[in-house]
C-alpha cells in the first residue's frame, strides 16, 4: 500500500514534528486542531524549524519552506479527514481527550485507514476499545525533533493485525524511520525507563543534591548521553512529562512512579520547559 495522505491530529510540538516530516517525503498531510490561532502558530513554527534543521543536516533536497508547507492543508475541520490513508493522533495526553477523538475519526475515515496513536505511556489496547477497529490501531511513539530521529517505537496492542503493522512499518520507511515493535503496556519501553529516570532526577533537584547543570553533565559526561535527563525534560514538555508519569503511577499503583512535587508546582506555575521559554532553563 502506497500511502498518500496522512491526517496528522493535534498540532502542538509533536504533531508539528510528524507534519513537517512527512511533507519533506513528500505526503499530502492534513494537520487538523480546535482553533485557527494554534494552526498559524503551527505553520510559523514549521516554517522556522525547516530554516534550523537546514543548518545542522546536509541533504540534496533543495525545496523551499514554501514548497513543503503547501503539502500541509491546515483545517479545524474532522471531515478533511474522509480521504486520508492512514492518521497519526497526537492530541495532548489525558486520556479524557484522547477518548474522545476516536469514535469521531471513526466515524469520518474510511474503512481501511489505519490509527496511529502517538503516545508516550497510554495503553493501545484502551485507545482500540472505543472505535470499531480494533485491529487497525497501532501505537507510534515518535521522539523529538521528529524530522531529526531516525527510530520510533512501534507499539502493537491486543487486537492489531499484522496487515496493520505491516502498512505502519512501510509508512514509517517511506517517512526514512526504522521501527522497533513492542509488546503494549503502559510506557511502553522508553518512558517506563526515561520517566522515572527524569522523575528522580527532578527529586535530585528538589531536594538539593546538585543543580540542573551538573545533573544533566554527570549523564552527558559519564555516561555519553546527548542531553541529560532535565534538559531532556524541558525538551519534551514538563506538562507532557507530567501527564505520563500519572499514567504510569495510573496504571501500575506503584510508588516508584510518583510525581515529584516539584514537577507538579512547575506545572501549575506555567514553566513547561522550551516551548514555554522557561523549564528547568531559561530559553529565548
Amino acid at each position: 500500500m502506497d500511502i498518500q495522505t496522512v491526517g496528522v491530529v493535534g498540532a502542538g510540538v509533536m504533531g508539528i514534528g510528524v507534519a513537517q516530516n512527512l511533507a519533506q517525503t513528500n505526503h499530502q498531510v492534513f494537520l487538523i486542531d480546535i482553533s485557527e490561532n494554534i494552526l498559524d502558530k503551527a505553520r510559523h513554527e514549521i516554517r522556522n524549524n525547516i530554516r534550523f534543521q537546514s543548518f545542522f543536516q546536509k541533504s540534496n533536497n533543495t525545496e523551499t519552506p514554501d514548497n513543503i508547507l503547501s503539502k500541509i492543508e491546515f483545517s479545524t475541520n474532522y471531515k478533511s479527514l474522509d480521504c486520508t490513508d492512514f492518521i497519526i493522533e497526537n492530541v495532548t495526553e489525558k486520556w479524557n481527550i484522547k477518548r474522545e477523538v476516536y469514535p469521531l475519526l471513526d466515524s469520518i475515515c474510511p474503512p481501511d485507514c489505519v490509527f496511529a496513536a502517538n503516545t508516550s505511556a497510554i495503553p493501545i489496547t484502551r485507545i482500540a476499545s472505543v472505535t470499531k477497529r480494533a485491529d487497525k490501531i497501532v501505537g507510534i511513539h515518535f521522539m523529538n525533533p521528529v524530522p531529526m530521529k531516525p527510530m520510533v517505537e512501534m507499539i502493537r496492542g491486543y487486537h492489531t493485525s499484522d496487515v496493520t503493522i505491516e502498512t505502519a512499518k512501510q509508512m514509517l520507511a517511506q517517512m526514512g524511520k526504522e521501527s522497533i515493535i513492542v509488546n503494549d503496556s503502559p510506557g511502553f519501553v522508553s518512558n517506563r525507563v526515561l520517566m522515572l529516570t527524569i522523575n528522580e532526577a527532578i527529586f535530585i533537584l528538589q531536594d538539593q543534591v546538585a543543580t540542573a547543570e551538573d545533573v544533566d553533565k554527570i549523564f552527558k559526561g559519564c555516561f555519553g548521553h546527548k542531553m541529560g535527563p532535565l534538559e531532556t525534560a524541558d525538551l519534551i514538555g514538563l506538562d507532557t512529562i507530567l501527564f505520563s508519569i500519572e499514567v504510569l503511577y495510573e496504571n501500575f499503583n506503584d510508588s516508584k512512579y510518583r510525581p515529584c512535587p516539584l514537577l507538579k508546582k512547575m506545572v501549575d506555575a506555567g514553566l513547561h520547559g522550551k516551548k514555554s521559554g522557561k523549564g528547568f532553563y531559561v530559553y529565548q
